[in-house]
């Protein structure tokens, strides 16, 4: 009943609120992720799976790395090219892949452009089960530096605070995400403490923006430093972040907030455990905890576990955003999402999406126990996957929808893919020791999302293939069938053809209401549509009507609601003198040609479970009327 249509314009949906209050939630939402890197993104580089020497070469080295790494991939890539491909104000893989697909229309490189957005989306939920788990994680690892006995009570404590996370997101995230601003503030300024702290007993460490640094590591070590490549990205993870929460807080917010704060603070504390590294290459182990005092610790480790919280909210909010776009754009089935504010749309909580997170974190946890070093390695690769998908795709905006000259698209859309496909690189490597992690979860993931793409087209076509044609149907049982007072609204995944319950109607019940809407709900390639012109009527005579009802992406569907403005269908529409006919059918998978047999009994199974519409629509429980029929694929 819902189909993906062409767009329409939207409406100006750019946040609106003075910049310094908007970067400040941003600080506290968007950067949540990347800030709490340096719990183990240096760490990582000296004890991880590839050890580098605890020397200034090597200090030195990686901190270049870190640091042009941040300054090309978020800033350069993100801050001052990607985020400016926004999609009706809203970002992200699916908004990028809406915005794309509606600028160039169809065309030979359009199933590919859609699969990359799609297998974007795929790593992005690898991504929200490694989050959690890496962050809590990292964070409450810092008990052992308080007290070495606590070490056996890392597990158990990083558990109970993830179920804790997952157990209120059913409530909503208003009252919580007021405090995310001001404590993600404190633990910014706070990084930026520590670093400068240690920074005065070794300034010349500021010397490693000098990509010399970086280069001369290369030259003596090149083996061991493109391994450390692996560890190196873990400092910009996150970065996705900044386009995908576009829609909350605005383009200028989010780069102001990254450029002023998060980016300084977060180099401060990176130089901050170098300095530390050089007079005591033991701290190592773990010098994010290791920089402050003995004093300053355990506060440290509570401050950085609700920094971890933070991060871990922000990325379960994105997993239940996603899905919606998903769901809206026909890649996943009607699924329930119950929305926790009154007044903010974006702040939604899908069931589904959150305990399976949660038992895909916990299983994870437990799978990883030797640390979060193993989870680190699992990281990477969901990371530097999407990174290098966002490249391929930035190709394809600069060139075909930017128009930007065919050398400077190149030359740029070559960079990026040059260095993400580097750290890419380098991950593969970890692919034993964790790195297959995220690539399963994707590949289920990306599997789900085709299956259902591909069974909604394979399921309309032999719809149409044997729909009669409206007009004849019309002529055809004018004269034989008796016609009883009130609406009926007849729902259709198409805008030709009679649909199936109307067909049923007719042959089991042999009436016809007064007056029969056929609709369709239309899904558009832009977040939010403006309230006029979201309707197209079609008279077809004699109380017949075809309605089409658009809407965008992010927005939820009200049928009854929408209905009161629509006057073109023979006056207004009277709720309680209305009647809503549903289809539901019964696949049966079979060898005709389509899908592997697996596929289209998967495919058959998310048919039988997903949202009723009567529910997905918000249509009256006392006004519907659901008919049957079986359809082979």
């Amino acid at each position: 009943m819902t189909e993906q249509g062409d767009p329409a314009a939207g409406q100006d949906r750019t946040p609106h609120g003075r910049p310094a209050a908007l970067a400040l939630g941003a600080l506290g939402v968007v950067f949540g992720d990347i800030g709490t890197s340096p719990l183990y993104a240096l760490k990582e580089s000296f004890v991880g799976h590839h050890p580098l020497a605890v020397d200034p070469l090597h200090i030195y080295g990686v901190l270049s790395l870190i640091f042009w790494t941040m300054t090309l991939i978020v800033t350069v890539k993100y801050v001052f090219i990607v985020m400016r491909a926004d999609n009706d104000g809203e970002g992200g893989s699916m908004a990028l892949l809406a915005l794309i697909g509606r600028r160039l229309g169809e065309t030979r490189w359009t199933p590919a452009i859609a699969m990359l957005g799609v297998l974007a989306t795929a790593l992005f939920y690898g991504d929200a089960i490694i989050t959690p788990a890496i962050s809590v994680l990292s964070a409450v690892e810092g008990l052992t530096i308080v007290q070495a006995s606590l070490a056996d009570m890392v597990l158990p404590i990083a558990i109970v605070i993830l179920i804790a996370l997952f157990l209120i997101q059913r409530f909503g995230t208003a009252m919580v995400g007021m405090a995310f601003g001001p404590i993600m503030a404190i633990y910014f300024i706070t990084l930026a403490a520590l670093g400068i702290a240690n920074i005065v007993q070794h300034p010349e460490i500021i010397g490693i923006v000098n990509p010399l640094w970086a280069i001369r590591f290369f030259a003596i070590d090149p083996r061991l430093a493109f391994l450390a490549l692996g560890s190196v990205v873990l400092a910009v993870t996150g970065a996705e972040a900044l386009y995908a929460d576009m829609g909350h807080f605005g383009r200028k917010a989010i780069s102001i907030a990254w450029l002023y704060a998060a980016f300084p603070c977060l180099m401060l504390n990176y130089l901050g455990q170098g300095a530390l590294l050089l007079d005591n290459p033991a701290a190592a182990q773990n010098p994010f905890f290791l920089m402050a005092p003995d004093w300053a610790r355990l506060p440290l480790v509570i401050l950085a576990t609700m920094a971890t919280i933070i991060a871990s909210q922000a990325v379960i909010s994105g997993a239940f955003s996603v899905t919606q776009q998903a769901v809206q754009l026909g890649f996943l089935p009607r699924l329930r999402i119950l929305h926790t504010s009154a007044s903010a749309a974006g702040q939604i909580y899908v069931p589904l999406i959150n305990w399976l997170l949660l038992i895909f974190v916990i299983l994870l946890v437990l799978g990883f126990a030797t640390g979060s070093s193993n989870l680190a390695a699992a990281y990477g690769i969901a990371v530097t996957g999407t990174m290098v998908i966002t490249a391929c795709m930035l190709g394809v905006l600069t060139f075909s929808v930017w128009r930007w000259p065919l050398p400077a698209a190149a030359g740029v859309t070559g960079l990026f893919l040059i260095i993400d496909g580097a750290y890419f690189a380098s991950n593969v490597t970890k692919i034993p020791d964790g790195g297959w992690f995220p690539l399963l979860v994707a590949a289920v993931v990306f599997t789900v999302l085709t299956t259902w793409a591909t069974g909604r087209r394979i399921m309309r076509h032999y719809l149409r293939e044997g729909a009669m044609e409206l007009d004849l149907f019309v002529r055809s049982t004018l004269a034989s069938l008796k016609r009883v007072p009130g609406t009926a609204i007849f729902l259709s995944s198409t805008t030709d053809g009679v649909p199936p319950a109307l067909l049923h109607n007719v042959k089991h019940n042999k009436v016809l209401h007064e007056r029969v809407i056929i609709l369709t709900v239309r899904t558009q390639g832009v977040p939010h549509l403006p309230l006029q012109g979201r309707t197209t009527v079609e008279d077809h005579g004699s109380g017949f009507y075809r309605l089409i009802l658009r809407h965008g992406f992010m927005e939820d569907v009200d049928i009854p609601a929408a209905m009161k403005s629509v006057h073109d269908c023979g006056g207004p529409i009277s709720v309680k003198d209305t009647s809503y006919f549903l289809s539901r059918q019964t696949l049966i998978p079979s060898e005709r040609p389509g899908m592997a047999m697996w596929r289209e009994k998967l495919f058959a199974w998310m048919i039988r479970n997903a949202e009723s519409p009567m529910a997905f629509f918000n249509l009256p429980t006392n006004r519907v009327v659901e008919l049957g029929s079986q359809i082979e694929i």
